[in-house]
C-alpha cells in the first residue's frame, strides 16, 4: 500500500464577508436564470468551450480520487441520428407502455413525449459514463467506490459550466440507455449515466411555468 504524499494547500482563497455574501449571491443569481430547454439552435457551438466545461466537470471530487466517469463528445450528424433513433424507440416504449400512470402524470405539465428532435438539432451530445471499474494500462481491473455519487456531482458541474458558458442544456436519460455502449463503442464495465443536450437555445425556444422549492421546504437548520 502506498504511502500518502500530502503538499500544501496553495488554492484556497479567502474572502472578506461581505465578498464572501457577494460572490455567492451572484452565483445563486446566474443559475436560477438557468432553464432545461427542449428546442436547440443548429448554432455551431466553439469545440474549446466544451473541453472548457469537461474540465469543470473533471475537476469533482470522487470516492478514494478514482474519478470513475468517462465522457463522449458527439457531434457527427450520423452518430447523433443513430442515438436519437434508439432514443425514440426507447421513449416510445416508456410513454405507450412501460411508464406508470403516476410518471406519465408527474411529467404532463413539462409537455415531453417520446419525440427528441433536439438529440440531432443540437450541436453536441455529451453521454455521460459511470465507470464499476477502472483498468490499468496493464489491463487490470481497479474497484471505484461511491460511482453513482461521484459521477453525479461531476455531471452537475458539468451542467452548471455549461449555463456559465452561455449555453442551454437538456438532462436526457432515456431507460434503458444501453444502445449507448453499442453506438459509442464504450466497454460493458461504462453505464450510461446521461445525455447531456448542449448548445443555443433556439430562437422561438419556450419552458415550462414552473416553480422551485423554498429553502425552508428542501433544508432544514439544526
Amino acid at each position: 500500500m502506498a504511502a500518502p504524499v500530502f503538499v500544501p494547500l496553495t488554492t484556497y482563497r479567502e474572502f472578506s464577508p461581505d465578498e464572501m455574501k457577494s460572490r455567492i449571491r451572484t452565483f445563486r443569481d446566474e443559475m436560477l436564470r438557468r432553464r432545461t430547454v427542449r428546442q436547440f439552435s443548429n448554432r455551431p457551438v466553439p469545440g474549446e468551450l466544451i473541453e472548457e466545461c469537461l474540465r469543470v466537470a473533471g475537476s469533482a471530487p470522487s470516492g478514494a480520487n478514482l474519478q470513475p466517469w468517462h465522457f463522449v463528445v458527439v457531434s457527427d450528424p450520423d452518430i447523433k441520428h443513430r442515438i436519437r433513433e434508439a432514443a425514440e424507440r426507447e421513449e416510445r416504449v416508456f410513454y405507450h407502455s412501460r411508464a406508470p400512470k403516476e410518471w406519465l402524470e408527474a411529467l404532463a405539465p413539462l409537455g415531453t413525449d417520446e419525440n427528441k428532435p433536439y438529440l440531432e438539432t443540437a450541436p453536441y451530445l455529451i453521454a455521460v459514463f459511470a465507470q464499476i471499474f477502472g483498468v490499468t494500462p496493464s489491463g487490470q481491473k481497479v474497484k471505484n467506490y461511491y460511482v453513482m455519487e461521484s459521477v453525479g456531482i461531476a455531471t452537475g458541474l458539468l451542467v452548471a459550466a455549461v449555463h456559465m458558458a452561455g449555453l442551454a442544456s437538456l438532462t436526457h436519460t432515456p431507460s434503458p440507455m444501453g444502445f449507448l455502449n453499442s453506438i459509442l463503442g464504450r466497454p460493458a464495465h461504462e453505464k450510461p449515466f446521461v445525455l447531456l443536450v448542449v448548445g443555443y437555445p433556439a430562437q422561438d425556444a419556450t419552458v415550462p411555468r414552473i416553480s422551485k422549492k423554498s429553502l425552508d421546504e428542501f433544508a432544514s437548520f439544526l
